[in-house]
């Protein structure tokens, strides 16, 4: 009996007009979602998943549309809540989240909750049987998950993710999954 390795495509969304969970893509955005689709037409994706927010739907509809596919909403994919108010200090926030998983402001989730939530659907989605599933999310939360891989893979990581941007997770030992950033290349 052979055991299947898991392994997924994780995409953030393109450029989008804001932060909100109804904000759109932009004109540019719209752009990086067709080119977004026709870089993704050289992969056997079989599923598609997304954040419930807005723009990670739109990022992902030209392809669905071209594969003939659906795309399953998940709102463990959304982006973190990092307050329910307006921080000053957010970016200092969002770094010290990276060693500090329990950092928490004001009415805000956790790197650690972020990050439960988040393997909660990955883990999902790579145990499903799938050959190769697709989640469409958010910098910050694809960062952590991305930083709980590789701890070298912090604030300078997330800083760097572009919009849109687009990762490839493989198990390549049982139990160690790696991954690689495969585009923009």
């Amino acid at each position: 009996m052979t055991t299947r390795r898991r392994n997924l495509i994780l995409v953030r969304h393109c450029q989008a007009t804001g932060q909100e969970p109804d904000a759109v893509l932009t004109a540019e955005g719209l752009a990086q979602a067709e080119e977004l689709s026709r870089f993704l037409s050289d992969y056997p994706i079989d599923f598609l998943a997304a954040s419930r927010f807005r723009r990670a739907r739109q990022s992902i509809e030209p392809y669905a549309a071209e594969a003939d596919l659906p795309i399953h909403m998940d709102s463990r994919l959304n982006e973190r809540t990092l307050s329910a108010e307006p921080v000053e200090n957010w970016r200092a926030v969002v770094r010290d989240s990276f060693d500090d998983h329990d950092l928490r402001a004001p009415g805000g989730e956790s790197a650690r909750e972020v990050l439960l939530r988040a393997w909660a659907a990955l883990d999902d989605v790579m145990e499903a049987g799938h050959a190769l599933p697709l989640v469409v999310t958010h910098g910050n939360l694809m960062a952590l998950v991305l930083h709980s891989l590789d701890p070298a893979f912090g604030y300078g990581g997330w800083e760097s993710l572009t919009n849109p941007d687009v990762y490839h997770l493989r198990e390549e030992r049982r139990g160690e999954l790696t991954f690689e950033r495969i585009w923009p290349g």
